[in-house]
């Protein structure tokens, strides 16, 4: 089987078997919707647990109050809606409320970046990593496929704390197996490499790195790609190790390149003694637009042929 060729499944379907699993054995575990449960596929955990489920209504803020005040009384909340309304809309009531008072209250932000694809600019969020990464003590999450999610969402539920999950709702290819270890703070290497390293965080990235790579191996350029999945706090270790084993490094985010994992990695190579190359992968200071997610990966550059081509001319082999 080659990187471009898995099977594929949702990242929300893991979501919600999880909580629900949680939910079983710990009756602290709570669900807030903003009306958006055909969208998450939070039905399923309200006929099984419907008084440990609050559907708010179209009014995103007032959601993460309600998640602050279950969680001041000892519940684990879990509050889920796009991923531009978590952060845009809700983003003073998080801060205050949830993350000032040292809450325990797990946003989950769906269809970042340009997976919001048909919803349009206005729902898509390019900015919303920039703005959690500005929180103190925030932990910040982009599970890569259903077998991370999982484990983030188990991680979520048993570690006291604030927790910013993201991931697309739409089925995304199987990186790993339910065998695989996750924890916060710890990125994997897919593969390492002497000629580039990209730095990738989310599904959609990661696996576009997956199929530059591919393209790269077939003109004798060997790359690597680290699946950061952790944000905030961000394994400074993997990030170095990898650096120093290529002479480039190429960030890739479905964000603004501002603010965000290009930002995060830009700032460890900075304050180290990397001595290689670096650029970033990401949108470039715009908004978005309607469109399908794969003609919206190429417009923004997100794609595997406009990553490999931008790690050839990086590393001097587009000549």
């Amino acid at each position: 089987m080659t990187e471009i060729n898995r099977p594929a499944a949702e990242i929300r379907a893991a979501y919600v078997e999880t909580i629900t699993a949680l939910a079983e054995k710990n009756k602290n575990i709570v669900v807030l919707e903003a009306d958006l449960m055909s969208c998450t596929n939070t039905g399923s955990f309200k006929k099984l647990y419907p008084d440990r489920f609050v559907n708010v209504g179209i009014a995103e803020a007032n959601m993460i109050s309600v998640a602050a005040g279950l969680s001041a009384v000892g519940k684990i909340p879990f509050a889920a809606t796009f991923a531009c309304f978590a952060s845009r809309r809700a983003y003073d009531q998080f801060f205050i409320s949830a993350n000032y008072a040292r809450l325990n209250v797990k946003l989950v932000g769906t269809d970042p970046g340009v997976t919001a694809a048909f919803n349009g600019g206005t729902h898509m969020p390019f900015e919303d990593l920039a703005l959690m990464r500005a929180v103190p003590k925030l932990t910040i999450v982009e599970p890569s496929d259903r077998w991370a999610c999982a484990a983030f969402v188990k991680e979520a539920a048993e570690t006291y704390g604030c927790v910013y999950i993201r991931f697309p709702r739409k089925p995304v290819p199987v990186l790993y197996t339910e065998r695989d270890q996750f924890t916060f703070g710890k990125a994997k290497v897919l593969q390492s490499g002497k000629d580039v390293c990209f730095m990738a965080l989310g599904s959609l990235m990661v696996n576009e790195c997956l199929k530059a790579r591919e393209i790269l191996a077939g003109e004798g350029i060997d790359a690597g790609v680290v699946d950061i999945l952790t944000l905030k706090p961000i394994d400074r270790e993997t990030v170095l190790a990898e650096a120093a084993k290529a002479g480039c490094v190429i960030s890739a985010e479905n964000h603004q390149i501002n603010g965000g994992l290009g930002s995060a990695v830009a700032e460890i190579l900075a304050e180290s003694s990397y001595g290689g190359k670096f650029a970033r992968i990401g949108i470039m200071d715009e908004f978005g637009e309607v469109g399908t997610q794969d003609y919206l990966t190429k417009r923004f550059g997100l794609d595997a042929g406009t990553i490999a081509a931008r790690a050839k001319a990086l590393a001097g082999r587009d000549g």
